[in-house]
């Protein structure tokens, strides 16, 4: 297993990346094709990157989207919006490898916190979380959707 930033993006890329996220989606919805300017924008941000895990063939077995986030009250925080690994391969090290790879992207990035909210109902992805010594913090997250 290799973890590394996506660096191109090909159609192939990205159903495997709209894979996963069906994985991950609490509803299991298809929300459709992700948009290869997505990828492109994250390829071409300094700020964003999406960090892939591949096998030994270079199939995608895991990835996290991370961001770095800046104002004057938090500085500079990095932030996880999606993280997961192929559910047939749970158990495996894939998301470990990963959060190790994730930590260190954010300490390049110069943050001083990695920062990302895990839905009620998602023990295992809780558990996991605080056994790689992340602390739940106690806030309300809100949405307004534009």
């Amino acid at each position: 297993m290799i973890i590394k930033k996506l660096d191109k993006y090909t159609p192939e890329i990205g159903n495997r990346v709209r894979e996963l996220l069906i994985q991950l989606s609490r509803s299991g919805k298809d929300k459709g094709e992700i948009p290869e300017s997505w990828f492109n924008d994250i390829i071409n941000s300094p700020w964003h990157d999406l960090l892939i895990a591949e096998d030994e063939n270079g199939t995608i077995i895991g990835l996290a989207s991370m961001s770095v986030m800046m104002g004057p009250g938090i500085r500079k925080n990095a932030y996880l919006e999606d993280f997961v690994t192929d559910a047939s391969l749970r158990g495996k090290g894939i998301g470990s490898a990963l959060w190790d790879e994730m930590i260190n992207w954010a300490k390049e990035k110069g943050c001083a916190r990695l920062e990302f909210t895990c839905g009620n109902g998602r023990e295992a992805a809780q558990a996991f979380y605080l056994k790689h010594g992340a602390d739940i913090y106690d806030t309300n997250f809100f949405r307004k959707t534009l």
